[in-house]
């Protein structure tokens, strides 16, 4: 009998609590061989201001200001068939 538990921060909704322990159990028959009673999803709700990551609070963080992102790097081109690169 697998019992899984999935801790999330609150706020998600019953139907997407429902989805995810479908899809769980979903997994747990197709992977393990369960059958799909046997599977119990137990999940937690969390504050943001009860779990902290890198020692801050989830409730303390702010979103980065996008003017401050750094720009992904140019992809490198890929050589021609005969080795050379394209120009």
């Amino acid at each position: 009998m697998p019992t899984l538990r999935v801790e999330l921060f609150e706020g998600r909704t019953e139907a997407k609590k429902a989805e995810l322990a479908q899809a769980l159990t979903d997994a747990c028959v197709a992977v393990l061989g369960s059958s799909p009673d046997s599977v119990e999803v137990l999940f937690y709700d969390i504050a943001r201001r009860n779990w902290a990551t890198g020692g801050v609070l989830w409730s303390q963080r702010i979103a980065a200001p996008e003017s401050t992102s750094t720009p992904a790097p140019e992809p490198t081109p890929a050589p021609a068939p005969n080795g050379r690169p394209e120009s």
